[in-house]
């Protein structure tokens, strides 16, 4: 994403006139078509800030899989992740740009590469391999791009991928010819190696070397789905662009294939390009090949460990093989503490001054004598530790053990990567006795977001984010990493809400996380600087912990925590105490539900309940519902013109409340097919007749392709508005998916997004208080991003 400083400036400073905003939308009535904006962003209000999108800044936090450096042409690297998209090196900048935003609605399936490939011959030319996980019914996707991840097309694979299935840094799979670039390969995990000799249009199975698939209806309940499959695809050769076809082909079998395959070896070679395979012996049985790698004088170096990973563990051992003769370089055994297992692999160079780089998975922290990047100058003799104990910035992240990708950067043999669970390190002093490492993330924004809050106007923080591994974060600056939130409390963030008459006051729940007897709650009374746990947790909090659970604050002390599948209960002692709600028991649809519970900005005495009825099959047993409550959130009523108005039955996902911070009882919701608006604090409803979903192929009965309308948010008004507050929603206007923005209260909206910046789906939204055509939106694994 290209940055424009000026506007983005004037945006952060709250600019919005300076900046081009303010203009006032019409006051006329215009069908329906000329409600909506191009699918450019267009209308007429165009020039109005909040077209453009920028990332909110938290910093890798997720696992890159691998990274994929062309091999002759500087600074053309690539990292792929499991669920968060692709990125690009920009090397100008320093910093990662992702390449796949333009991924739509439709693609969030797609938006984790189980592997990529580069063309030797062509440095613009780009493949990915996408499909998150294999046991799901859905066949990968080749995507393929021209310049270098600018514009893609795809292609439908007859094979399934899994980004995000165990042993997803195993590889690369994909592979390009070298000499002839029209033949690309790639080892399946369920349906062996595949073959395309016309830039991956169309695919063929390597029958000469098995024609076993897994039926697909048996993938889900293999034990532990360590499918390794065919693990990766090794050209034997020196020379590129000759125009005919390799003849020395490597690939390697994990040992579950192999097993069910009747293969009998965990290697294979061919010298007749893919014609016919002979085994060859190896000499250990039953391990994955992580990685395996080709020296320029042709030795080829294989890493074996016990376990695929993420974070693989031993025994494990590393050779190198001259195609006959294999010789043991490193081996770790598993011992009574140690469990090291080998991840990534690369080499440089050739001969007896071969550099090695090895990655030691598995090992996790950062203390003497511990292996985490072994690097050997001498093709293996002797090796040398790079990572661990060195200095490295910032210094309170550690290299957390899943070491599954290193990379030597083919023009700079001192310049060296790895991956890990938060991102990338990297050093470009690795011939250094201590190499200096620095945290190489800006730009890569790799975190499932579960749910966003903003603050009103005045508050010392911009946002708070509730994510997925890494718990809960206020951010104070929009360009800076977030260091305020109960760290370590979460492991997953799950809601939060502040007090809108004192926003110092925050609350917090979420699972898991490293401190002692899981806390699931806390309160801050100082922004999020500290934090502390509530006194008693919610009597069902324990018993549901998953993600569909929210909280309101309705001032300092007061809350009312809703978990899934539980009946909420509120406190008025900050979680000393907690007391059921009167509202009704949620029975089990067969998936996580939760009560969806908002407070009143205006009248800290009102809170709103929405039961979106919690499943599309459950429509024959039941409706959706909206409850209202005047005393605090202690009792509710339960609106009896909900459903009249159109409401209709949908996972808690697919759904969203917001209230007008700026007018009490003034309530919009997304039932996930439409927008519901109340005026008198929900007790009545009407129906916004302005978005559709698209049901696809899918009957009306079931649920649709894409829904309509999925998550609502108010936010700061431009100047002319002749509504108090702007209304975003995510959903499909006029057979178009986007973000949406009406300053007119409904009447009439025009897309803010457009198709670059699509993230593959957008779940939630919250939007600015204080600056105009400011919104936040949680892309598809994508973090966090923010129009301006």
């Amino acid at each position: 994403m290209k940055k424009q400083s000026l506007a983005l400036a004037c945006a952060l400073a709250g600019l919005v006139a300076a900046c081009g905003g303010g203009s006032s939308p019409s006051s006329q009535s215009p069908s329906l078509a000329a409600m909506v904006g191009s699918a450019s962003g267009g209308g007429a209000d165009v020039a109005t800030t909040g077209n453009r999108w920028q990332s909110v800044k938290y910093g890798g936090s997720g696992y890159v899989t691998g990274l994929i450096f062309h091999p002759t042409s500087p600074n053309v690297l690539y990292a792929r992740t499991d669920m968060g998209g692709t990125y690009r090196w920009d090397a100008a900048t320093s910093s990662w740009t992702s390449i796949t935003d333009g991924f739509g609605i439709r693609e969030e399936f797609f938006n984790g590469a189980e592997s990529v490939a580069l063309d030797p011959n062509d440095d613009k030319r780009v493949y990915l391999v996408t499909g998150m996980y294999d046991w799901s019914g859905t066949n990968a996707r080749l995507y393929i791009s021209t310049d270098r991840g600018d514009n893609w097309t795809h292609v439908d694979l007859p094979f399934r991928a899994g980004s995000n299935d165990p042993g997803r840094a195993i590889g690369e799979r994909l592979m390009v010819d070298p000499n002839k670039p029209s033949v690309l390969y790639y080892g399946s995990r369920t349906s062996g190696l595949w073959k395309s000799t016309d830039y991956g249009q169309t695919w063929n199975q390597v029958t000469s070397l098995t024609s076993f698939q897994y039926p697909g209806d048996q993938i889900g309940s293999l034990p532990g789905r360590t499918l390794g499959g065919i693990e990766g695809v090794l050209f034997d050769t020196s020379t590129t662009g000759t125009g005919t076809a390799t003849q020395t082909i490597y690939t390697s079998v994990g040992p579950d294939y192999a097993n069910a395959a009747g293969l009998n070896y965990n290697l294979y070679k061919s010298t007749d390009g893919g014609a016919t395979w002979a085994g060859v012996t190896t000499p250990v049985t039953g391990f994955y090949i992580p990685h395996m790698v080709r020296a320029k004088d042709g030795i080829v170096y294989v890493a074996f460990t016990k376990e695929m990973g993420p974070g693989a563990g031993g025994p494990c051992r590393l050779y190198k093989f001259d195609g006959t003769n294999w010789t043991l370089l490193k081996s770790y055994d598993t011992e009574q503490w140690v469990n090291f297992g080998m991840g990534g692999l690369s080499v440089s160079g050739s001969g007896p001054t071969t550099r090695i780089a090895l990655g030691v998975s598995n090992s996790w922290g950062n203390w003497q004598g511990q292996p985490v990047v072994q690097v050997s100058d001498d093709a293996g003799q002797t090796w040398r530790e790079i990572a661990s104990m060195t200095p490295h910035t910032p210094s309170d992240v550690d290299f957390s053990g899943w070491v599954d990708d290193v990379e030597i950067d083919p023009s700079n043999p001192d310049h060296i990567l790895h991956v890990f669970g938060g991102g990338i390190w990297d050093t470009k002093s690795a011939s250094a006795a201590t190499p200096n490492w620095n945290l190489d993330v800006t730009g890569l924004e790799e975190t499932a977001t579960i749910s966003l809050t903003t603050p009103p106007k005045g508050a010392s923080y911009a946002l708070l984010r509730s994510s997925g591994d890494i718990g809960t974060h206020v951010q104070t600056e929009l360009l800076k990493k977030p260091t305020r939130g109960p760290v370590g409390w979460f492991g997953n963030g799950h809601a939060t809400d502040m007090a809108w008459s004192n926003p110092a006051y925050i609350a917090a729940v979420g699972s898991g996380g490293w401190v002692q007897n899981n806390p699931r709650g806390a309160y801050s009374t100082d922004s999020g600087v500290t934090w502390t746990a509530f006194a008693s947790k919610h009597p069902d909090a324990m018993a549901n912990q998953s993600n569909e659970e929210t909280i309101a604050v309705t001032k300092p002390g007061n809350i009312i925590w809703a978990p899934s599948g539980a009946v909420p209960a509120y406190t008025t002692d900050n979680g000393a105490t907690w007391t059921y709600t009167n509202l009704p028991a949620l029975p089990s649809v067969g998936v996580n539900r939760a009560y969806r519970i908002v407070a009143d900005r205006k009248n800290p005495n009102k809170v709103y309940a929405y039961n979106s009825g919690g499943a599309w099959w459950n429509q024959w047993s039941d409706t959706a519902h909206f409850w209202y409550s005047t005393d605090g959130g202690h009792t509710f009523s339960e609106s009896t013109t909900f459903v009249s108005a159109g409401a209709l039955v949908a996972d808690f996902g697919h759904t969203s409340v917001a209230v007008n911070p700026n007018a009490e009882g003034d309530v919009w919701l997304a039932d996930g097919f439409s927008v519901l608006h109340s005026t008198d604090s929900g007790v009545t409803w009407t129906k916004v007749n302005a978005t559709a979903p698209d049901w696809g192929a899918n009957p009306t009965w079931m649920y649709p392709e894409v829904y309509g309308a999925t998550s609502i948010a108010l936010g700061k008004a431009p100047a002319g508005a002749t509504y108090s507050s702007s209304i975003y929603i995510v959903g499909v206007i006029n057979n178009v998916w986007g973000v949406y923005r009406s300053d007119n209260g409904a009447a009439t909206w025009r897309r803010i997004n457009d198709d670059k910046h699509q993230y593959a789906g957008i779940s939630n939204l919250a939007a600015d208080q204080t600056v105009p055509g400011r919104v936040y939106a949680a892309g598809a694994g994508r973090g966090v991003v923010f129009s301006y």
